[in-house]
């Protein structure tokens, strides 16, 4: 167990910056489970933007690397160009 106050302190940052990167995390994959489900393109492409925020700002804050941002965005894409 920690012995210095810093310690205890960063362990309690620590637990609430995880709970929130994974609440996050968690509503990016929602989002992303949810519009690949839409049926219809303009739907789709309205709610796209929205996603591709929530996946930019994941990849800036370093929750997901920048690279599976961009996969996920042009998987993504492509996906609601061939609808």
């Amino acid at each position: 167990m920690a012995n210095h106050k810093s310690a205890l302190k960063r362990i309690r940052s620590n637990d609430a910056k995880r709970l929130r990167n994974k609440y996050q995390h968690k509503t990016t994959r929602n989002a992303l489970r949810d519009i690949r489900a839409i049926e219809d393109k303009t739907e789709a492409e309205g709610k796209l933007a929205n996603v591709i925020s929530m996946l930019d700002k994941l990849a800036k804050k370093n929750i997901i690397h920048k690279n599976k941002a961009a996969n996920l965005k042009s998987k993504l894409t492509k996906h609601i160009a061939a609808l």
